[in-house]
């Protein structure tokens, strides 16, 4: 008989903000919006993350911060600072690797976690997702939420339903009855479209779906009707991989204050972003081998150019490179809204490699002066005092 697995599904709570409340202990307590400009809120910049204090006049990730800033006038509104959270994300996740090599990071601040064979050395699964809850809030200062089911799917779902600061547990065969009074909104793979049309034939939770016959799942909800009827019924066989790649791409985007025409503006924002993509993978370890460029403009059409790489890359100029060709591609005088530039493909960088020819040993130098003495230190030239105010992009982080 198969043994019966335990996933962990663990989410940092409105993290960002969290971090920002952390270090500043004036804003405990206060609403906080993440995202905006440095220059206090009104920028065309979109909320990364919202504040538990925030969410209850409307602020949420994804939304313009100018509309945040109508909705929460008094609240503190804080730009992003992604290296950062970045270096809060790496002591979750080596917390979360003491208890087993099955990590599977989805993001900055989620992860699933196979516990399965930790079970004998730490406990069952609510146990461990204590220690897990314990340990963070001990080394960070921050909560998480986390749910235990016998997958994945089920996890994930459990984690969110008691934020902040949850843990939800699904016992094993009780999946589907734990998931049929939920809105049917909430299973994965049912978007708004597929939602619209479930409601108007009187499906309205996931236990409804769960007991339509085949054949009405297919005709409303076509090709994908069986496996969504499956995962309604909490049935989900996907694994958490040993050790897991995490992060499917690296990036980083950047909306202008107003809309640029100017090829040499668009140049420096485009070199900044590709150098800014460049450290992080550097410091994550891996090298991208799918370099693409994302570009919208005053009309707010968005285009996207991908390259593959013969050679993956962890070299900020390998990557201004490519995106630059990208953007001369689709760039016809028109004035640009954002800029984009992001890896993927990603893969480990070698341990030893006889041949480094992609990070420069310029590269590694500004890392260290970087690490010690903080990134504006050494600054390429044609950036000094003209780099662009970033407006992140939301991250999906709650």
């Amino acid at each position: 008989m198969a043994t019966r697995r335990t996933i962990l599904h663990l989410d940092m709570d409105a993290f960002y903000a969290a971090v920002e409340q952390r270090d500043r202990p004036e804003l405990r307590g206060r609403p906080v919006v993440v995202g905006a400009d440095p220059r206090g809120g009104r920028g065309r910049g979109v909320v990364s993350t919202a504040s538990y204090e925030a969410r209850p006049f409307g602020v949420g990730s994804a939304m313009p911060i100018s509309q945040a800033y109508r909705l929460c006038p008094h609240a503190v509104f804080v730009p992003v600072d992604m290296e950062r959270y970045e270096a809060v994300s790496r002591q979750v996740m080596q917390i979360l690797a003491e208890v087993t090599d099955r990590v599977e990071p989805l993001s900055i601040d989620e992860a699933f976690l196979d516990v399965t064979g930790s079970r004998r050395l730490f406990g069952d699964g609510e146990r461990i997702a204590r220690r897990l809850k314990d340990a963070i809030r001990r080394e960070t200062q921050l909560t998480a939420s986390v749910g235990v089911a016998s997958n994945k799917l089920v996890a994930k779902i459990a984690s969110d339903l008691r934020k902040p600061d949850g843990l939800v547990a699904v016992s094993p065969g009780e999946e589907a009855a734990f998931l049929a009074p939920l809105p049917v909104r909430r299973l994965w793979g049912v978007g708004p479209k597929a939602e619209e049309r479930l409601l108007r034939a009187g499906v309205r939770t996931i236990g409804d779906l769960a007991g339509l016959a085949e054949g009405s799942a297919v005709g409303r909800l076509g090709s994908h009707g069986l496996e969504l009827r499956r995962l309604a019924r909490g049935e989900d066989d996907r694994e958490v991989p040993l050790h897991a790649a995490g992060a499917k791409s690296i990036g980083h985007e950047h909306t202008f204050d107003r809309d640029v025409d100017h090829l040499e503006r668009l140049r420096r924002a485009l070199l900044d972003l590709s150098d800014s993509v460049g450290r992080r993978l550097r410091a994550a370890g891996v090298r991208g081998r799918t370099v693409t460029l994302k570009y919208r403009d005053e009309t707010f059409r968005t285009l996207t150019r991908a390259e593959t790489l013969a050679e993956p890359t962890d070299s900020g100029d390998v990557l201004f490179a490519v995106a630059w060709r990208q953007l001369e591609s689709v760039h016809a005088g028109q004035r640009v809204r954002l800029l984009g530039v992001s890896a993927s493909g990603l893969a480990p960088s070698p341990q030893l490699d006889l041949f480094p020819a992609e990070t420069s040993p310029k590269d590694r130098l500004r890392d260290r002066v970087a690490e010690r003495f903080g990134r504006d230190v050494l600054v390429r030239a044609s950036l000094l005092g003209r780099r662009e105010r970033r407006h992140p992009e939301a991250d999906d982080d709650d």
